[in-house]
């Protein structure tokens, strides 16, 4: 700035003058009343951003898997398999119907209970709830149910008379897929209130998870077949699920009979032996 410059801003009553380190101009400090001054602004580079590592949603999920149980601690969630015991038919329905006990919850339109007679002789146990079960509520509706209408009427029995349907689980696992370890762990003790409930003479285990469900051990249909297993001291029989049977004809003629070694292990129970 020139001499003459710092004279005329003297007499305008502007100082004292105030020099930026590195800057030519500065706004100054006003002692008389305030004069607008136009400042040129200060050329202003730009400051290289460092650098940073782009997070892709796996590498995230992988960093946040350790913390996986402590979210899912101290997230709030309802309780309801715990407290089965004293429940009657009424409330053990209603607790079903609004589980949220694992995944399956999530995408179900309602929760399938099971139906039948409450006091039945007869307990068939089926996998989960196919998409029309899960739009009507009922087990074994769709032509899976068809097939074990006429399963059941070759031994003579009927839907719903001295006859009790469940499944596993509950909610309808997405495409119908098998229900996982999980889930069948999550959903076991409203089966489990059921059978107390119901005191069936024989259980029909309808495929693997219904048979892993209610036996606790990994097993193969055909290694089990012709068996007798026991559930709460309640007999089991291990056939095949409708549904397999029906993409699998041919072994059609095995579940006729485990059908008839179901029929004759239950006249052995009702005459005592």
């Amino acid at each position: 700035m020139s001499q003459r410059t710092k004279g005329i801003l003297r007499e305008m009553g502007l100082a004292p003058l105030w020099r930026l380190r590195g800057a030519e101009e500065v706004e100054v400090e006003v002692e008389a009343p305030a004069v607008s001054v136009a400042i040129a602004p200060l050329p202003i580079e730009a400051v290289p951003t460092p650098a940073r590592p782009v997070e892709t949603r796996s590498a995230l999920r992988e960093a946040l898997a350790p913390l996986a149980p402590v979210l899912e601690a101290a997230a709030p969630r309802r309780e309801f398999s715990t407290d089965l015991a004293n429940l009657g038919w009424e409330e053990l329905e209603e607790r079903i119907r609004a589980c949220d006990a694992c995944g399956l919850c999530k995408r179900r339109k309602q929760a399938v209970p099971g139906v039948g007679d409450r006091q039945a002789d007869w307990l068939f146990v089926g996998e989960g709830p196919g998409a029309e079960e899960d739009e009507r509520g009922e087990p074994f509706v769709g032509q899976a149910g068809r097939l074990l209408d006429n399963m059941l009427g070759t031994i003579d029995l009927k839907r719903g008379e001295d006859v009790y349907i469940a499944n596993a689980v509950k909610c309808r696992p997405p495409n119908n897929r098998t229900p996982e370890t999980a889930e069948l762990a999550a959903c076991f003790p409203y089966l489990s209130r059921q059978i107390e409930l119901i005191k069936p003479r024989l259980i029909v285990a309808l495929g693997r998870p219904a048979a892993q469900a209610l036996l606790n051990q990994e097993i193969k249909i055909g290694a089990v077949r012709g068996k007798l297993f026991s559930h709460a001291s309640i007999p089991v029989v291990v056939t095949y699920h409708p549904a397999y049977l029906l993409r699998n004809m041919a072994d059609k003629a095995k579940a006729w009979e485990d059908l008839c070694f179901a029929r004759n292990t239950m006249r052995g129970l009702r005459n005592g032996e």
